[in-house]
């Protein structure tokens, strides 16, 4: 990953924690019921959760409480608006958006100080079966300090109270609790360290719960899409439920999206677009072999594509030309079908959200289409990050090149 460091592309906006802010991270995971980390630095993201304590725990997303269950801290404010790199489900950005945006100066207030824990609650306690995850749908988000600071502030409230009733003032023990408190806590008397909770409803969305799960619960009828196969045999079996459900990589999904009007496609316009391009250089890529010239100047340069296109098998040339291929012959005759000509994965790379859903929707639907064709790898890398460092392992160190120089300069 050091490539992907060097352009700024790894896990970039992480924060730095070190000092205090171990201790107080290290109190909420206790009060959280995890173990402490043994690290004395570490960084995290915007909900929380730490690359290098992840690796230490051997558990990414250690933050869980089982796949029902999940958890986030906050220790400063400058986790506001940072990006949760190892998300749970679809929409936990937008959940740490919202606490952000209804108790942002709480939050500035209560760290000084102070961490808050945040627990998502589903009342779920556990997942059973796949088809379970149809019981989300309100989280309710609530919050816990450690220390108790919002405990604390009612007792030395309390304690004020009774200090100014009759002669109270006189009374030494009286005087004794309150320093106690005034030395442990500060002045909590003009301090609002009290955090309400947050109702976020969640229709549509992802979870890595089960190994992978599409909720499409928004649109005509609702969809469920399994990327793991064995949840999707169980669930399959399921006759309770009054849902669609598919595993990723079969072929009626699209169409099935399709007739939703929850995908579309327009291959006249697509092929004239860089994302076209992309897709179709990165196909072209998987079927270079022991090259004479980098793969980055064979995907950038037009001359040596050519040259290695025309070198190639006639079936791998034709399946990194489909598209083309395709819309020259429907202009003959309208007797030739997309089937027959264009490269299935290249065709289902090349649908898109339908331009009537929402953006939160869009969203969601760029990463469901992603997962389906990983082949535009600008998206892959928007869309999808932890599958992006996944294959980005695996590519030569020319693609690598060509890709970074993709994503940085969005072409």
């Amino acid at each position: 990953m050091k490539k992907l460091r060097e352009a700024n592309l790894y896990r970039g906006e992480l924060i730095p924690i070190s000092g205090k802010l171990v201790t107080r991270y290290n109190q909420c995971l206790e009060k959280l019921g995890f173990t402490k980390t043994k690290l004395k630095t570490f960084s995290i993201d915007g909900i929380g959760w730490s690359p290098e304590i992840a690796e230490e725990k051997d558990e990414m997303h250690y933050l869980n409480n089982g796949e029902a269950n999940l958890h986030g801290i906050v220790i400063t404010p400058l986790q506001k608006g940072k990006p949760v790199y190892v998300p749970f489900h679809s929409f936990d950005r937008e959940m740490m958006r919202e606490i952000f945006k209804i108790h942002g100066d709480k939050i500035n207030d209560i760290t000084r100080d102070s961490a808050i824990c945040i627990d998502f609650d589903q009342d779920i306690d556990a997942f059973y079966e796949p088809l379970d995850i149809l019981k989300y749908e309100s989280i309710r988000i609530s919050f816990h300090l450690i220390n108790n600071l919002d405990e604390a502030q009612k007792e030395q409230l309390k304690l004020i109270d009774t200090f100014k009733q009759g002669n109270n003032f006189i009374d030494e023990n009286l005087h004794q609790q309150l320093l106690g408190s005034a030395k442990k806590y500060g002045d909590l008397r003009h301090r609002d360290v009290s955090l309400s909770e947050i109702h976020f409803t969640a229709n549509s969305f992802y979870t890595k719960a089960f190994g992978g799960i599409y909720v499409l619960r928004d649109f005509v009828a609702p969809i469920v899409v399994f990327e793991e196969e064995s949840s999707y045999k169980e669930a399959i079996k399921d006759t309770v439920h009054d849902v669609m459900i598919y595993h990723i990589e079969q072929h009626e999904l699209v169409n099935q999206l399709r007739d939703h009007v929850i995908i579309d496609y327009d291959l006249d316009r697509d092929v004239r677009t860089k994302r076209y391009e992309r897709i179709k250089k990165y196909i072209f890529s998987q079927h270079l072999k022991k090259t004479q010239h980098p793969i980055k100047d064979i995907l950038s340069d037009s001359l040596l594509f050519k040259s290695y296109l025309n070198k190639m098998e006639l079936e791998a040339r034709k399946r990194v030309m489909s598209v083309e291929r395709y819309l020259e012959k429907s202009e003959i005759s309208n007797e030739y079908k997309i089937v027959d000509i264009v490269d299935q994965k290249m065709f289902h790379a090349l649908h898109s959200p339908h331009s009537s859903l929402e953006p939160k929707h869009q969203d969601l639907i760029w990463k469901l289409l992603v997962n389906v064709a990983p082949k535009d790898i600008l998206f892959l890398y928007w869309y999808d990050k932890e599958e992006f460092y996944e294959q980005f392992k695996t590519w030569d160190e020319s693609m690598k090149d060509w890709v970074i120089h993709t994503i940085r300069n969005n072409i």
